[in-house]
């Protein structure tokens, strides 16, 4: 049993996993950010800069800008001077009193004059961490300049945003998902065909990080990444079949539907939520009046509430379906 308990974790090394290892280096590489990126070289180019609060959904560069800010700050020995903690793992008052305190009063080991703290997850920090948090990037600025990253800035509290230039990172655009999938293709020497990238991109919903997982999970079953492979990596729903489902239950054809729906939760897996969540994609691509479409979304969203909130997930789908179906009678009239 002490064997069992002596043993380390495996942490695989960055070359196993690609997310890491194609990681950009310098602002330079990183994609879909533009205007963010200018605005971050202008603070390399002066050595110096504020407090930065970097907003926005998973996926869109927040920690890979932070980690390039700091290359390009402060050179090959960046590390030394860049501290990173995920404010999710501890969220209490007592990590900014110790740890994060603690680095921020000693001096800073560069030319550069200051130091960063990257707070990945800020937004899971409670309000009185946060408010210990302010006091010390107030009290500590001239040695440690903080670098806050979150999903949601609303979290956030107001002083912490009035110290802090705010960035708003977006989701990435189609094309440059599958600029960069390319890229990672060609150097890992993989194919990949267009309708994967498409796959892939309807997928990650803008999100590189995703992305990337997907096509290593595809690339570790064949060496020609085609459509079918990747959503047998992924185990995730054609949208021609959710689409298919919707169309039919609209069309009058409810037993068809569920039946369609039935191959989802029993050959794929796929919960409610996940079919849910598709369903709710599909629907802003149908050939119906927005009025109609409102209707849907609203009732879909209802759902989606009941399944969250615990109700059985295929009695719920199966309701949805049929206020489809019932609509689709309306539609006809």
């Amino acid at each position: 049993m002490d064997k069992l308990f002596n043993q380390q974790v495996y942490n695989p090394p960055m070359e196993d996993v690609w997310v890491e290892k194609y990681r950009p280096r310098s602002l330079d590489e990183v994609v879909g950010q533009k205007e963010v990126v200018e605005r971050l070289k202008s603070y390399v180019k002066t050595k110096t800069m504020p407090h930065l609060l970097f907003a926005g959904p998973a996926g869109t560069g927040k920690t890979t800008c932070a980690m390039a800010l700091a290359r390009e700050l402060f050179g090959d020995n960046w590390r030394a001077s860049f501290h990173e903690l995920n404010a999710s793992d501890e969220r209490g008052i007592g990590v900014v009193r110790t740890k994060i305190k603690e680095y921020a009063r000693t001096a800073a080991p560069n030319d550069v004059g200051f130091k960063i703290i990257f707070l990945d997850e800020a937004d899971a920090l409670t309000p009185d961490a946060q408010a210990a948090l302010r006091r010390t990037m107030e009290m500590y600025s001239r040695t440690c300049r903080f670098i806050l990253s979150c999903n949601y800035s609303s979290k956030i509290i107001e002083p912490i945003q009035s110290r802090c230039a705010i960035f708003r990172f977006t989701p990435l655009r189609a094309e440059n998902i599958k600029e960069r999938l390319k890229y990672i293709a060609g150097k890992e020497g993989k194919k990949i065909t267009d309708e994967a990238l498409n796959a892939i991109v309807y997928i990650a919903a803008g999100d590189m990080r995703k992305a990337i997982n997907v096509l290593q999970m595809s690339a570790a079953i064949s060496d020609v990444i085609e459509e079918s492979t990747v959503y047998h990596a992924t185990g995730i729903a054609r949208r021609e079949d959710v689409e298919k489902i919707v169309k039919k239950a609209l069309s009058g054809n409810f037993m068809d539907a569920r039946n369609e729906l039935q191959k989802l939760f029993v050959e794929l897996g796929l919960s409610g939520e996940d079919i849910i969540k598709q369903i709710h994609r599909v629907i802003y691509d149908l050939p119906i009046e927005d009025r109609l479409r409102v209707e849907l979304l609203d009732r879909t969203g209802e759902i989606e509430y009941r399944i969250v909130e615990g109700a059985n997930e295929r009695i719920q789908i199966d309701a949805l379906l049929a206020y489809f179906t019932l609509t689709g009678e309306k539609m006809k009239n």
